[in-house]
């Protein structure tokens, strides 16, 4: 019985028993087990339930343990803990941040009337306002050469005119394109849990632990408010570069009270964020995972969660049924030559676009994979085999049949009236984006303008494979397996696009693969699978076996 179970049974088993763990361990995640009875000694009470009088105060240090004196930036005398609230203030630099140095934010949760230095039920907590942060370059029209810098370092010099004191974040003259400068965070994000739970010693989280300061009360352990600084909302659009004339800059402070689960579920998701970046993702590359925690409602959170997975398990099944169709294929019959040419081409240009525009990881390792699985497919399809002699490739192609050979004429015609409307377009628009737009270099416009074409009209080059069906009217040529896996995947990166940031061009295609594969489908419906004609592995289904002949 084992014997006959396929590979992709066994995947499709390893994959929902990943899920099932995953759902467990999300559960356990946000449900803690309170303690049974108030009264007994095991239990941890909270400091909240007295309605005590508090009070919020806020503190800037150079140094994390406040050495060196700190500054008093932001208070809430009567802080309530369930009310959300939204201030802006001001915040003085001192020279040695705006000498590429580092600030800190010294947060108190303390005894209203009483000092957080004097009182000894505070709780306090450290961010960091500035983080490390390679500049992005400027752009320049390719043609006047005009900086892009040059109207926004106007547009500042106008706003301190006007006394506006807080215009200078612009790049200054000495930062260097890879040197990394100091960046200003212009968020802070606070949390209160805002339930009176009851915490068991004996089933107290480990996540929790960190975050809580218990103290005697006679019989009783009391627990300290759990304050929490929320690091997901710090996103990599609202970093300001920081240089030595930025004397104030702005700071968003957010409050809002928490739930105890998804405090723990947040506690998880920055430390998960927090070993990617150990492990070399940069800040950027973390930004992208945030902003899919941040800018979403958690029960979308947790639909993206099943849809990624899923996304994952069509990916990989894609995969091994388009490596096994192309890896047995015997005959191009029926497949256009310079689709699977188009392919390659477009999916080496869309890498070598989302590299330049430092894309995240996501959305670029799997875009390389792509382009290499590509090119194989071009070394199959034109036949070509790599001879290596004396350290210098030698290229032998191999030859097509009569069968081959109308196949190729009808995709030769197709791609001749296509041509005629697809050049001028694309040198329009390059020459259009050279005149109005700005670029980093001439390298970044060939890319653009390249990149550009194959979004917004290479959809056309699957023309050619659907007019090579409609000539031979048939479809039992293409990779139908791989095709429907990969139709799956188009639908779940539809809901992707609106998830990961990605640039605008990237999304609009996800959409455009949608009208491909409908088109697909219906030329399915039109031309039902005839089995005399030859499939896609270049054998007939009606053929007769070869072998040796039985007496009876």
């Amino acid at each position: 019985m084992f014997l006959k179970t396929s590979f992709t049974t066994v995947i499709v088993g390893v994959f929902v028993v990943y899920v099932l763990h995953t759902c467990w361990v999300m559960y356990g995640i946000v449900y803690t087990k309170p303690c049974d009875s108030p009264t007994g000694d095991n239990c941890i009470t909270p400091f909240l339930a007295g309605d005590p009088k508090l009070q919020l105060s806020i503190y800037t240090a150079l140094q994390p343990n406040a050495e060196g004196g700190h500054t008093l930036i932001y208070k809430e005398e009567k802080f309530d803990v369930n009310s959300k609230f939204e201030r802006i203030v001001n915040v003085s630099l001192p020279k040695k941040t705006r000498n590429n140095g580092t600030l800190y934010a010294l947060i108190f949760v303390h005894q209203a009337g009483v000092t957080p230095w004097q009182d000894p039920q505070q709780v306090h907590l450290v961010a960091q306002l500035t983080t490390y942060m390679v500049p992005k370059l400027p752009e320049i029209s390719l043609i006047s050469g005009e900086d892009q810098t040059q109207g926004q370092k106007e547009e500042a010099q106008q706003k301190r005119r006007d006394g506006n004191p807080t215009a200078g974040g612009g790049a200054g003259p000495t930062s260097k394109a890879d040197h990394p400068v100091s960046h200003w965070r212009t968020r802070l994000t606070l949390n209160i849990v805002g339930d009176h739970f009851l915490f068991d010693r004996e089933y107290l989280p480990s996540d929790v632990h960190r975050y809580l300061r218990v103290f005697q009360n006679g019989k009783k352990m009391v627990y300290l408010p759990l304050l929490f600084v929320d690091e997901l909302s710090n996103r990599v659009k609202d970093l300001v570069e920081i240089n030595s004339t930025s004397m104030e800059l702005p700071l968003t402070i957010s409050y809002d009270s928490i739930s105890l689960g998804r405090l723990r579920f947040w506690i998880h998701m920055q430390d998960a964020v927090f070993s990617l970046q150990q492990f070399g993702f940069t800040e950027k590359d973390a930004d992208e995972i945030k902003g899919i925690f941040v800018d979403t409602n958690l029960y979308f959170l947790a639909l993206t969660f099943f849809v990624a997975a899923f996304h994952l398990l069509f990916d990989f099944l894609a995969f091994k049924n388009d490596i096994s169709f192309w890896k047995q294929k015997k005959s191009m019959v029926g497949m256009s030559s310079k689709a699977v040419l188009w392919r390659c081409f477009s999916t080496i240009v869309i890498f070598l676009y989302l590299f330049d525009e430092q894309t995240s990881l996501l959305v670029l390792i799997p875009a390389g994979v792509g382009s290499i699985i590509e090119v194989w497919k071009v070394k199959k399809a034109l036949k070509i085999q790599v001879f290596w002699k004396g350290g210098k490739p030698t290229f032998l192609y191999g030859k097509s049949d009569e069968s081959e050979r109308r196949t190729e004429e009808y995709d030769t015609l197709a791609m001749k009236y296509l041509s005629y409307l697809l050049y001028p377009l694309c040198i329009g628009g390059a020459v259009y984006a050279l005149i109005f737009l700005r670029y980093k270099s001439w390298y970044s416009w060939l890319i653009n303008s390249l990149v550009n074409g194959v979004y917004a009209f290479g959809f056309l080059f699957m023309l050619p494979q659907l007019f090579v069906n409609y000539k031979l009217k048939s479809v039992a040529h293409l990779p139908w397996k791989a095709f429907t896996y990969k139709a799956f995947n188009t639908f779940i990166d539809d809901v992707f696009a609106f998830i990961i940031t990605m640039p605008t061009s990237h999304r609009l295609a996800c959409f455009r693969d949608d009208v491909v594969f409908l088109i697909y489908l219906y030329q399915k419906w039109l031309y039902p699978v005839d089995k005399t004609r030859v499939n896609e592995y270049g054998i007939s289904y009606d053929e007769k076996p070869k072998g040796k002949t039985h007496k009876d």
